[in-house]
């Protein structure tokens, strides 16, 4: 199945947590996605010299399911499902399901 939800697309988390956020897709792993501001953990680490790690505590942000999140639909304000549309040159399309509008150019 391909994926609807891309990196640098704007989404909404619609459940967990973090529901009601916005933020950009910084990375897909497979059926997981990093978004930017949502899911911020902290985590207590051990200094590295080595590694050049100074240690401490450290923010960051872990992935959450793709079933999680919405794309983010300016038109409407809100998370909206995805379709897709063939057009006539083969190419396939990324439309709003409700509206029906393109949303790659």
């Amino acid at each position: 199945m391909a994926n609807r939800i891309k990196k640098g697309d704007q989404v909404v988390v619609i459940t967990g947590k973090d529901k009601g956020k916005k933020g950009d897709v910084v990375r897909v792993d497979g059926d997981r996605v990093v978004v930017s501001n949502v899911n911020v953990v902290k985590r207590h680490t051990k200094p590295n010299p080595q590694a050049g790690i100074a240690g401490g505590v450290v923010e960051s942000e872990r992935s959450i399911h793709i079933s999680n999140v919405a794309l983010f639909n300016p038109a409407t304000g809100k998370g909206e499902r995805i379709g897709f549309k063939v057009l006539e040159d083969g190419r396939k399309l990324r439309v709003f399901r409700s509206s029906g509008e393109a949303l790659d150019a």
